[in-house]
């Protein structure tokens, strides 16, 4: 095990590939980061019981235990532990129901070292947002959502409002610009659908919580980033969709009440 300060982040990545996981740690190192490796779910689990982690990346799917069993493990171990997952796209839709199991955020394959390294950041803040400093307005109810990421309102059968929850808009800092789809662009549940920039450099991608055709964009919002914060539910809606499988993607929301 590694010696660390009191103060560095703890991180377990886990990956059945040597090689994964030591690119995953060259992309994130930094001086204030303690990482260590696992390679198997059931390897996790064993250091994570020996030396808590505040962050856990892994792969989703791995041989014997998935990263999905070993999500749950750690969720009721530890309700509090953060964990990312590293995905490829034909595994989206697990990824989104790892989403509903606890994961704050996952990955899709390929990423850029700068992309994984923006998620990370955006991790710890969630840390330090759970302090209960951070308050903000509460869902409103009849909402669809993925939990702390996107939300989905129903106006009528041929359109619906998209727009980000408070949770994980108090995990980003000075927004310097957003990054909205194009009028008649194709989103799809569980992908980029608009980014956030950050002053400092993170991006942050923001993931659809249905699929569609978009109909409108939210044009105030690329010249007041504000409103996501001071009407996320309202005024600071990102856009609309034409919906083109909306049953099947409302069954991988929640519903708000």
């Amino acid at each position: 095990m590694e010696n660390h300060s009191d103060n560095s982040k703890r991180i377990l990545v886990v990956d059945d590939e040597i090689n994964v996981c030591k690119s995953i740690k060259n992309a994130i190192q930094q001086e204030d980061y303690t990482i260590e490796t696992a390679l198997s779910g059931e390897e996790a689990l064993e250091k994570e019981k020996e030396n808590h982690f505040d962050l856990v990346i892994s792969d989703l799917m791995m041989p014997g235990m998935s990263g999905l069993d070993l999500l749950k493990e750690l969720k009721e171990w530890r309700p509090d532990i953060i964990v990312i997952m590293v995905t490829g796209y034909p595994t989206i839709r697990t990824a989104v129901e790892s989403i509903r199991i606890g994961a704050f955020d996952y990955i899709p394959k390929p990423f850029t070292p700068q992309e994984l390294r923006s998620l990370a950041a955006r991790a710890f803040k969630q840390l330090e947002a759970s302090d209960g400093r951070c308050h903000g307005p509460s869902l409103p109810s009849g909402l669809f959502y993925m939990i702390g990421h996107t939300w989905l309102r129903e106006e009528d059968e041929q359109v619906c409002t998209i727009g980000l929850v408070f949770d994980y808009l108090k995990t980003v800092n000075d927004i310097q610009s957003l990054e909205l789809p194009d009028i008649n662009q194709a989103v799809c549940q569980g992908e980029v659908c608009a980014r956030i920039m950050e002053r400092d450099g993170d991006i942050h991608r923001i993931w659809s919580p249905a699929s569609g055709l978009v109909l409108d964009i939210n044009g105030r919002l690329q010249q007041n980033p504000a409103l996501l914060l001071s009407s996320p539910y309202n005024e600071g809606w990102l856009f609309k969709i034409t919906p083109t499988n909306l049953e099947e993607d409302l069954q991988g929301l929640i519903k708000s009440r």
